[in-house]
Parts: C-alpha cells; sequence; structure tokens
C-alpha cells in the first residue's frame, strides 16, 4: 500500500510501505479490524515534522508515515470481534494505551507508560502514523460514525477531543467569560465545545482574520485582532481582571503573557499550544492566585467527540477549508502550513470509500 513517509525536514514522500515490523500494516489479529482510510486531517503535529524534522527535543530518527487524524470504513474483522462489521464507517482513535501501567490503572490513559499513538516520533522505533491507504487497528479504536455524517467531517474527532480535554482540565467553565487566544483548528473546535459546556461569553483572540471570522462561526462572542488591535485585551484587564478562564492555544509566550494580565483573581489558565521554554510572571501568579494546568492529548473524549458529531451538537464544517487528493499530499501540506489560506486541510485517501 501507499503511505505518506517523513525522511527528513521538507522531505515527504509518497512511498509504498509493507514494513513487516509496523504492526499496523498487516492482516488483522483476533480483536483488530482492517480498515481502508477515507479521509485524514493535517495536524500542527504533522506540521512541526514535515518543516522541521520534530519539536522541542523530538526528532525523527527513523521514517515515519505521519498522521493521527483519521476516518474509514471497515474492510476486515478479526475472529474475536462482534461489535463491527464489514462496511461500517468509523472513526479511528490514535492512541492505543496498554491498560495494564500505573497510569492507566488510575484512569490516565492518556499518560500511558507504554502508549502507542499514531505518527509520534516521542518513541524509537517510532509509532508509524495513519496516512496510509490501509491501517490495522484495535477494535477499541474504532468508533461507528452515523450514516449522515460525512467521514470528512468524522476526521475531526481527534481534534475536537483534544479541545474537550482542555476543558475537563479547566474544571467548570458554566457562566463563566472565557478567553481563546490562538484560533487554530484546535482553537475553533474548543470554542465550539465551550459553547456546549455554557460559556457565558467567549472571546477569541489570534492575529489573523481568517481564523478569528471562523472563531465566530464556532460560537465566540467577541474576536479580537491583536496584530489590528494590540491593546484590545485591555478593558478587560480592569479591576484586577475580568477573565475567569484561559486557553492558551496558540504556543505563543506573548499570548500567554498578555492573557495573564486580564485574568481574575483564582482565574485558571490552561496551555493547550506547544512552544518553547519561556518564563513566567511569577510574582502575578502569587497575587493574583492562579492556577495554571497543561492538558495532554485525551481519552475518554474520543467517544464524546464522536457522539457530539454524529448528534449534530457540534458542526465542523466551517473548520474545514481544503481538501485534496491523497496524490496531492505533499501540496496539502505546504497549504496546511499557510494559515492565511488555510484552516484544517483533509486529504482525501480514497475514492472509493463512503464519503
Amino acid at each position: 500500500m501507499r503511505a505518506l513517509v517523513c525522511h527528513a525536514p521538507l522531505d515527504l514522500r509518497l512511498d509504498q510501505w509493507d514494513r513487516s515490523p509496523d504492526p499496523d500494516a498487516g492482516q488483522p489479529g483476533p480483536t483488530e479490524l482492517g480498515l481502508r482510510i477515507a479521509f485524514g486531517g493535517i495536524c500542527g503535529s504533522d506540521l512541526h515534522y514535515f518543516q522541521h524534522g520534530g519539536f522541542g527535543t523530538v526528532r525523527i530518527r527513523e521514517p515515519m508515515v505521519l498522521g493521527h487524524e483519521v476516518s474509514g470504513v471497515v474492510e476486515s474483522v478479526g475472529s474475536a470481534v462482534t461489535a463491527f462489521e464489514v462496511g461500517q464507517r468509523v472513526a479511528v482513535s490514535p492512541s492505543r494505551p496498554c491498560g495494564l501501567c500505573a497510569y492507566c490503572n488510575l484512569g490516565l490513559q492518556n499518560h500511558c507508560m507504554e502508549m502507542r499513538f499514531y505518527g509520534s516520533a516521542m518513541r524509537f522505533p517510532h509509532v508509524q502514523g495513519a496516512f496510509r491507504e490501509r491501517l490495522v487497528i484495535d477494535a477499541s479504536q474504532a468508533h461507528l460514525v452515523a450514516d449522515d455524517l460525512p467521514l470528512s467531517e468524522a476526521t475531526l474527532a481527534e481534534p475536537l477531543s483534544v479541545g474537550l480535554h482542555a476543558i475537563t482540565r479547566a474544571g467548570s467553565v458554566f457562566g463563566k467569560r472565557v478567553l481563546v487566544t490562538g484560533c487554530g483548528p484546535i482553537g475553533l473546535l474548543l470554542i465550539a465545545g465551550l459553547r456546549r459546556a455554557g460559556a457565558a461569553h467567549i472571546i477569541a483572540a489570534d492575529i489573523s482574520e481568517l481564523p478569528l471570522s471562523c472563531a465566530q462561526r464556532m460560537g465566540a462572542d467577541q474576536a479580537i485582532n491583536l496584530a489590528k488591535q494590540p491593546g484590545g485585551l485591555a478593558p478587560f484587564a480592569l479591576n484586577k481582571g475580568m477573565i475567569d478562564v484561559m486557553f492558551e492555544a496558540s504556543g505563543s509566550d506573548k499570548a500567554l503573557r498578555t492573557g495573564l494580565d486580564v485574568m481574575t483573581p483564582r482565574g485558571v489558565v490552561v496551555i493547550v499550544g506547544l512552544g518553547g521554554d519561556i518564563s513566567m510572571p511569577m510574582n502575578l501568579l502569587v497575587a493574583k492566585e492562579l492556577d495554571v494546568r497543561g492538558t495532554f492529548r485525551f481519552h475518554a473524549e474520543f467517544a464524546v467527540a464522536v457522539r457530539f458529531l454524529n448528534q449534530r451538537l457540534i458542526d465542523v464544517r466551517p473548520v474545514i477549508t481544503h481538501t485534496l487528493k491523497f496524490t496531492d499530499a505533499i501540496d496539502a501540506f505546504k497549504l496546511a502550513g499557510d494559515k492565511g489560506r488555510a484552516l484544517k486541510v483533509l486529504i482525501d485517501f480514497s475514492s472509493t470509500a463512503a464519503a
């Protein structure tokens, strides 16, 4: 089969992929499913591998199939699987925790010591990704897609799950004033989740008009372009700050620092975007008694995300700006890196898979 393989920075190839050591490239075992991939969404981490060969200290050390946001159609079913059948349409959770380690036993599967997360160079040998024509998954990773939901939209269950987990980390947002800095696909889907979770007033901040326009379609009450209005958040700094909860989804130290100024005492700051090491104004954190929390991947939220999509409780269509064919995947990556033109770019892997 063909797969989209990153060999080095800016060296992305459409390769034949039949590596025997790859456990997701063969025939399904008793508890597994064989899928034909329909659509894949290009994520920020995929772009980091493509553009820079990794992020932080994580680097590609061998050719690696990219991708972890996918949907597909069941082609084969393991002998012990009873919940799925050939022809069913599914969204695929890219997480395969071991279920046995200390963190899995604590219900913290996203911190599994033996996690296999598609398209990740955090381990070596790397965990190969899902941007390929066919993929073998554990049946527990498959979530049925409603008949009237296009598989292209089902692909966004994964980034939506990231946003939902971030909301879980924040605690209740019901009735609160919330700021989201950084309106890429994660930030935009986070805004949709906040609207479902009952946030009273959602402020979206970014430096580009395209994501801000989409943010309002996803449920933001207010959109502020900080490139055009550098002091756009200043009114929220009155009376020690007026923002109850902040989600920093840009990875920018400047965005985080600006956001801290508008936080109300005992507010909650959730760091969603991956950036470099930054300094924090400790006096401000202490004086305002702020809670700063990280958020990493997801687990149980994936099933919730698929349910939201199946029931049309969240509409992801505004976030999808482009869909390119598998044979044009390299162009798709270049387009996804242009934040002025694109939000979520999808790859169409097979015209034979039901869309």
